[in-house]
C-alpha cells in the first residue's frame, strides 16, 4: 500500500495492486504521445472515487481543474512511489 500527501495537501493511498496493473503501464507510456491518457492514468491509478476527491481537491474558484495541476500531484504521487522503492 502506498500512501501519502501531496505538497498541495491531497492524501491518497494506492492499493499495490494499482500499482502493479498492466494497464496503467500501457496508460503510461502512451503519455508521451497522447497528453489525454492522463485521465486514464488518474482513474486506473486512483480508481474512481479518489480521482473524484483529487479533482475536487485541484479545482479552482471557476470550477475548473487545470490540467497541469493535475499532471503535477499525478506526476508528485509516481515520484513518492519511486522513492519508496528506493529506499
Amino acid at each position: 500500500m502506498l500512501k501519502g500527501k501531496t505538497k498541495s495537501g491531497f492524501s491518497y493511498q494506492i492499493s499495490q495492486e494499482r500499482l502493479d496493473n498492466y494497464e496503467l503501464a500501457e496508460a503510461i507510456g502512451g503519455l508521451e504521445t497522447n497528453p489525454l491518457e492522463l485521465i486514464k492514468v488518474v482513474n486506473l491509478l486512483l480508481g474512481t472515487k479518489q480521482a473524484n476527491k483529487l479533482k475536487d481537491h485541484l479545482r479552482d474558484k471557476n470550477g475548473l481543474i487545470p490540467s497541469e495541476k493535475m499532471s503535477n500531484e499525478i506526476q508528485e504521487i509516481f515520484e513518492a512511489q519511486s522513492q519508496l522503492k528506493n529506499s
